[in-house]
């Protein structure tokens, strides 16, 4: 190893025996309760970014949420055709198997996936060189089209437009899946936007009737 990888390693175990510490010896009646199995109520879909922990956002023990990250929040359509539907298997989990009463989509701010979204930097490139993301990321491109028509496509009044259209568009694409569908109109499920902002810290929820994300006080 490096001394740079040791001095990353030295970080993370350093963290872990804090965990132990502070973490996992004072609960371990609960630890032992969650070897037998887990019982989340919600699962929340967020982006992969460093910034955006929903276990530190909701501050949170574990087993309390089930939670998928990826690029940009998103979740792409129902569909069956071969391949390897990572997003659509965890929801099928938490849907069927765990049963979790509601599924919340977090969006935040300075995203960069949605940033490549809106200016398509990365429109054509190979994967392994920006393509993977490129592809990914296409899922916003309908959803791109009237934000760059009324606020460009630079900025951060365009790309917080971005970030929220793009949680309305995982959430559009959440009511495709069969299981989902069925699911919250029976009033089993509950389908909920939200956004965390960075630069202040704040949490919006999104209003279902009027689209608008509103500070939570």
């Amino acid at each position: 190893m490096t001394e740079t990888s040791d001095h990353v390693l030295d970080h993370l175990l350093d963290g872990y025996r804090r965990f132990r510490q502070t973490g996992w010896t004072p609960n371990r009646e609960r630890w032992e309760r969650l070897r037998e199995g887990q019982q989340p109520e919600v699962m929340i879909i967020a982006c992969s970014d460093s910034r955006v922990d929903p276990s530190q956002i909701f501050d949170v023990d574990p087993g309390e949420i089930f939670v998928v990250r990826n690029v940009a929040a998103l979740v792409p359509p129902f569909e069956t055709t071969p391949g390897h539907h990572g997003v659509s298997a965890a929801l099928e989990f938490a849907v069927q198997v765990l049963k979790v009463k509601e599924v919340v989509v977090m969006g935040h701010g300075m995203c960069g996936g949605c940033k490549a979204a809106l200016t398509q930097e990365l429109h054509g490139n190979e994967p392994g060189e920006g393509g993977f993301v490129a592809n990914w990321i296409s899922l916003l491109d309908e959803a791109r089209g009237p934000v760059a028509d009324e606020f460009g496509t630079e900025g951060r009044p365009a790309e917080r437009q971005m970030e929220q259209a793009a949680v309305k568009v995982s959430l559009d694409n959440l009511m495709t899946f069969p299981c989902v569908r069925r699911k919250v109109k029976s009033g089993e499920l509950t389908l909920r936007g939200a956004y965390f902002a960075i630069s202040d810290g704040i949490l919006h929820l999104m209003d279902g009737e009027t689209g608008k994300f509103e500070a939570v006080s």
